[in-house]
C-alpha cells in the first residue's frame, strides 16, 4: 500500500491540496466564530456543501489525471493556480449539471462507456489497454474515495458539455466573404524588404556617468543582488547501453522497470533516519557531488539535463530530496548538500550589471525613436518617387535586405503541425505586420528582441483559385473551433451569473 501511495505521491497531494480548499481560501478568519465549514457557497439559491465541494474536487483530480482536458480545460481554465482551478471546476461543474438537467440532457448508455473508453489514461500504443483500466479501477479510484461508476460520471459530464456546446455554438459560421479574404491573406506569395534598426548600433554612442550609475543604483538596490545557489548530490538510474538501443515497446517496459526501482529508492529516502549514501550504497548507485552553481550557470554535471538544475532549487533544507526526476535515459534523485542565499551586491559588485542595463535600457529607446521617424522617412520618401536607397540614407543610413519569399500559410498542411518550425521570432514579426499592409505599403516600426523592424511589402501574388475549396476547409475547422469555443466561454459566463453564486460572508473578510 505504501508503494502504491508513493508511486501516486504528486496526485494525492493534490487532493490533500484541494480537500484543504474550503477552509484556506473561504472559511478561514481570525475571529473563529465566523468559520463555516459546513457551507462552500450558494448556487441556484441552494447550499453547497464543503462535503459536496471535496467530492468534486476529488473529480477534477481524477480527471486531470486521466487527462481529460476537454473537460478540465473548459470547466477549469488553465491560466489559474491549481488551486484556483480547483474552485472553478467545483462552480462550473455545478453549472453544467444544472444546465444539462434544464435542457433535458442525458446521455445514452453506450454513449458513456464509449467515452469512457476513451479516456486517454486508458490508452496505449494500440488504443485501448485493459490493463491501465484495471490498475485505476482497482489502486487509483479508492484513494479518491471513488469506485468506477465515477468513471460514468466523469463520461456522462464530457458528453453533455458536447452537447451543449454544440447547441450554443451551432450559430456560428464562417461568412462566405471572409473565407476568401482569409484565403487571399494566407495563401498569397509575399516579397518584401526588411529595415533593421538595432540596438547594438546604438551602444556605442552611450556615455554612462559615475553619477547615472549611483542614482540607479539607490532605485534598483533590492533588485540588484547575487544569485542563490545550491550544492547537491545526486544518485542516477539510467539504461545501460544495450537498453538504450530498444525501440518502441520494448524501450518502454525497460524505463518503466527503472521508474519502479527510482519509486523504490525514493521511497527508502523518505524513511524516518534515512541516509542518502547508505540508501544509495544499498541499491548499489554512485553517488555523484556537485559543486556551487546558479540556475544561469549550472554545474557540468547537470548541465546536459536541464530539469536537474531546475529540480535543485526546488530542494530547502526542510525537504531536501527530490523525487526521481527524469532525465536522459533514465532518472535521477537529488539530495541538496548545502544553499547560499542571495545577498545584496555593493555598489562595486553591481558596477557593471547597471552600467549594461542603463546602455541597453537608452539603446533601446534611441532604437525606438530611429526606428519611428525612419518609418515616416521611408514612407514620405517613396510616395514622393524617391530611389529606395536614397531614402535610405535620409533615414539614417539604414540597410534594406530581401526575404526569400513567403506565404502566411507555410505551415498548413506541414506533415507534422505540432512540431512548431524553427523560425526567429524577428521572422514572425515580419510575417505578422507584412499580412496587415497591400503590395506598396510601410508598415510602421515594429519593436523586436533587439531593436526592431521595417517592413516593406514588395509584391504579393495571388493564390491560386482552384485550391480555394480545399482551404476553406481548413480555415473554416480553425476558424469555428476558436469562435464556438468563445460563443461557450460567454455563455458559461452568463450561466455563472443566473446561477447567483454567493459564498460565505466569512469567505470576503
Amino acid at each position: 500500500m505504501i508503494k502504491i501511495l508513493r508511486k501516486h505521491r504528486n496526485w494525492l497531494m493534490i487532493v490533500i491540496a484541494i480537500l484543504a480548499l474550503p477552509f484556506c481560501l473561504y472559511f478561514v478568519k481570525s475571529d473563529t466564530s465566523q468559520i463555516r465549514s459546513d457551507e462552500f457557497a450558494k448556487m441556484y439559491g441552494r447550499k453547497i456543501s464543503a462535503i459536496e465541494a471535496r467530492r468534486d474536487a476529488r473529480l477534477f483530480g481524477v480527471a486531470q489525471m486521466l487527462g481529460i482536458s476537454d473537460l478540465t480545460d473548459a470547466l477549469a481554465p488553465a491560466s489559474g493556480s491549481d488551486d484556483q482551478r480547483a474552485v472553478a471546476f467545483i462552480v462550473n461543474l455545478t453549472v453544467l449539471r444544472h444546465e444539462a438537467d434544464r435542457l433535458g440532457i442525458e446521455p445514452a448508455e453506450s454513449e458513456i462507456v464509449d467515452t469512457v473508453r476513451n479516456f486517454p489514461g486508458f490508452h496505449g500504443e494500440s488504443g485501448f489497454d485493459s490493463a491501465k483500466y484495471d490498475k485505476v479501477e482497482r489502486e487509483i479510484l479508492p484513494s479518491f474515495g471513488f469506485t468506477d461508476e465515477q468513471l460514468r460520471e466523469l463520461a456522462s459530464y464530457v458528453l453533455c458539455l458536447k452537447k451543449i456546446k454544440g447547441l450554443v455554438g451551432s450559430s456560428v459560421s464562417l461568412p462566405e466573404s471572409e473565407a476568401k479574404s482569409n484565403y487571399e491573406q494566407y495563401y498569397a506569395r509575399n516579397s518584401v524588404t526588411v529595415v533593421h534598426v538595432r540596438t547594438a548600433d546604438m551602444l556605442k554612442d552611450i556615455k554612462v556617468s559615475d553619477d547615472d550609475i549611483k542614482k540607479y543604483y539607490e532605485a534598483h538596490k533590492s533588485e540588484l543582488q547575487t544569485e542563490p545557489k545550491r550544492k547537491v548530490e545526486f544518485v542516477r538510474l539510467a539504461l545501460t547501453d544495450e537498453q538504450k538501443k530498444l525501440k518502441d515497446r520494448e524501450r518502454i517496459d525497460a524505463l518503466q522497470k527503472l521508474s519502479d526501482r527510482a519509486n523504490d529508492v525514493s521511497q527508502a529516502l523518505l524513511e524516518k533516519g534515512a541516509d542518502f549514501h547508505q540508501i544509495a550504497a544499498k541499491f548499489q548507485l554512485p553517488v555523484e557531488t556537485t559543486g556551487e552553481f546558479t540556475a544561469s550557470a549550472p554545474d557540468p554535471k547537470l548541465k546536459t539535463d536541464s530539469q536537474l538544475n531546475s529540480a535543485a532549487f526546488k530542494l530547502t533544507q526542510q525537504e531536501p530530496i527530490s523525487d526521481p526526476v527524469q532525465a536522459a535515459d533514465g532518472f535521477a534523485i537529488l539530495h541538496l548538500v548545502s544553499v547560499t542565499e542571495a545577498r545584496p551586491l555593493t555598489l562595486d559588485e553591481a558596477k557593471q550589471k547597471i552600467v549594461d542595463a542603463i546602455k541597453n535600457e537608452q539603446a533601446r529607446d534611441m532604437a525606438m525613436a530611429k526606428g519611428r521617424k525612419a518609418a515616416e522617412t521611408l514612407r514620405n520618401g517613396l510616395k514622393a518617387g524617391q530611389p529606395l536607397q536614397f531614402t535610405l540614407e535620409q533615414a539614417g543610413g539604414l540597410k534594406a535586405e530581401k526575404m526569400e519569399p513567403f506565404t502566411l500559410s507555410d505551415d498548413v498542411g506541414a506533415k507534422n503541425p505540432q512540431q512548431p518550425k524553427n523560425e526567429s521570432v524577428e521572422t514572425m514579426i515580419v510575417k505578422n505586420v507584412a499580412g496587415q499592409l497591400q503590395p506598396g505599403e510601410v508598415s510602421e516600426f515594429a519593436p523586436g528582441i533587439d531593436g526592431g523592424v521595417i517592413v516593406l511589402v514588395d509584391k504579393r501574388e495571388p493564390p491560386d483559385p482552384a485550391k480555394y475549396q480545399e482551404a476553406k476547409m481548413k480555415f473554416e475547422e480553425r476558424y469555428l473551433k476558436t469562435a464556438r469555443e468563445y460563443v461557450f466561454e460567454e455563455w458559461l459566463r452568463d450561466r455563472q451569473q443566473a446561477a447567483d453564486i454567493r459564498f460565505p460572508a466569512s469567505a470576503k473578510g
